[in-house]
């Protein structure tokens, strides 16, 4: 049986985030995860300037053999209606391929690491026993949606409101880019005629990723066909694009709280369902979840009192609260074509308020 500090299960964005917090706490840390690194993660993948901060990002090293898009503007709409671009003049995000992205934080985190299918969780005497195989005091599950040290902290009965999506990552040949107007530093955002769900169509690099996602599971299916038959019609992806599809789901930080503590335990990312309410965002929320996790765990193995009971508070301050209250999709749908329909509701509501989080922060450099 082999003996740790911390087993974190899973090693994405928070898994990572918290596995590199509690290394340098001088802790011994191991990351499991059921892939081996680098490994495919669907996502449109792009990250805030929060989160180059957030990782001590520097941007011209990362960039050195890794795909790393600038965002210089948008164009937003509606899937079959028209569009407004947006423009910003300098990087506001940058474009990333997921498995480049988690496979740098887990390997920047010093943590060990090893391929593991957590198929049985035992708490007993104070430590927790991950198949028979490892044992520790503190378990954290950073394991996304499926998670099972969330299956076991939260019971086996599923909370309504998962947001569903398909989405495609594929490297395209120089005659197919030919054939595709999609422009590299340009996201193209365009929402559901019910506004409960949006798709994307984005260039990095090499790269095009394609997806839709909404909060409807059952419409999800026609939802994805109607929009990539579409984007093919009015020439913005090749007409002999494979559709690859791959789905993915999570919950957003809105309605009860779930259970995120125990004993012994924590969650964080989306295994704490904490992806952004309005644009389903969860990378940084998923680091910051991390970073607050191994603050805690920390403190617990110094033997401060009631550590792990204070977890959900200051998750809270750090990550925003949850909403209380979700409006009802037709009061959404409303509100949502009457911001769409102004160029500087767009701008300063869709882009600068929900998905880039822009206040008074300035313009991160390329």
């Amino acid at each position: 049986m082999q003996q740790v500090d911390v087993v974190v299960v899973g090693g994405g964005p928070a898994g990572s985030a918290c596995a590199g917090g509690l290394v340098a706490a001088g802790l011994d840390v191991l990351v499991v995860d059921r892939a081996r690194f680098p490994r495919d993660k669907p996502c449109a993948g792009w990250i805030t300037p929060e989160v180059v901060e957030a990782t001590a990002m520097d941007l011209a090293a990362y960039a050195d053999g890794r795909t790393l898009q600038p965002i210089r503007r948008f164009r937003v709409g509606r899937v079959g209606g028209p569009a407004r671009d947006v423009e910003y003049g300098e990087p506001v995000s940058f474009g990333i391929l997921r498995r480049e992205f988690d496979a740098w934080l887990l390997e920047r985190s010093g943590a060990r690491s090893c391929v593991m299918n957590v198929a049985s969780l035992q708490r007993s005497g104070g430590r927790w026993r991950v198949n028979d195989a490892v044992e520790a005091p503190f378990l954290v599950g950073a394991g996304g949606h499926f998670c099972p040290v969330a299956r076991r902290l939260k019971g086996s009965a599923a909370a309504p409101g998962a947001v569903v999506a398909q989405e495609m990552e594929i490297r395209l040949t120089e005659e197919q880019w030919a054939r595709c107007r999609v422009a590299g530093d340009r996201p193209e955002l365009d929402f559901t005629s019910d506004l409960d769900g949006y798709g994307w169509c984005f260039r990095k690099g090499e790269f095009l990723n394609v997806g839709l996602g909404r909060r409807d599971a059952p419409a999800l299916a026609s939802e994805v066909r109607a929009y990539l038959d579409w984007l093919r019609a009015c020439g913005r992806i090749p007409p002999d694009l494979p559709a690859p599809l791959r789905g993915h789901a999570y919950r957003l930080r809105e309605g009860a709280p779930p259970r995120i503590a125990g004993e012994g335990v924590l969650l964080a990312g989306d295994a704490a369902e904490l992806a952004h309410a309005a644009s389903g965002e969860g990378i940084l929320p998923a680091i910051v979840s991390g970073q607050v996790a191994a603050e805690v765990v920390r403190d617990a193995a110094r033997g401060v009192a009631n550590a792990f009971e204070s977890y959900p508070a200051r998750l809270a301050a750090r990550v925003g609260p949850r909403s209380a209250w979700a409006p009802p999709g037709a009061l959404r749908a409303l509100a949502g074509r009457a911001v769409l329909a102004s160029s500087w509701l767009t701008k300063r509501v869709v882009l600068d308020r929900l998905f880039l989080h822009r206040g008074a922060r300035a313009p991160v450099a390329s």
